[in-house]
């Protein structure tokens, strides 16, 4: 399995805050986990609320954990409500299947781990993350 290095989470974390600084959105949570689901980089904005380090980690688990970026398990969510419902228990409700949490590939498709923001619209933290993985010259996977 490729490894996500400190550098590389820093670059894509980085290049994410510039796109929300850019976009004028509202404060976020940022959190860049590997493939094994460790955290390699985390921020928080001034002014976010108190659990957008939370939900951010949960985007970027539930991506991890299901091999499916997290619009994909927000599509399931409202396809196989039960279905999710029951993966999130396994989680102990660590997953958060709404948009905004992508998984990171090198270049041929290798998984490296996933990014997972909060603190705008899902489809704004989704495109924050995209961002981010393809400004460190990586591959994002939304679905």
């Amino acid at each position: 399995m490729p490894d996500l290095s400190l550098d590389v989470a820093r670059k894509i974390l980085d290049a994410a805050l510039a796109k929300v600084i850019e976009m004028k959105l509202k404060p976020m949570a940022i959190t860049v986990l590997d493939a094994r689901g460790c955290v390699k980089a985390s921020i928080a904005q001034d002014g976010t609320s108190l659990m957008r380090g939370e939900v951010a980690h949960g985007k970027a688990y539930g991506a991890l954990a299901m091999g499916l970026g997290s619009r994909a398990l927000f599509k399931r969510a409202e396809e196989q409500p039960f279905f999710i419902d029951a993966v999130n228990t396994m989680a102990r409700g660590a997953l958060i299947p709404v948009p905004g949490g992508v998984l990171i590939q090198d270049q041929s498709g290798g998984l490296l781990g996933a990014i997972g923001i909060s603190g705008d619209t899902s489809d704004n933290d989704e495109i924050a993350c995209v961002a981010g993985i393809e400004a460190a010259g990586l591959k994002a996977s939304t679905g």
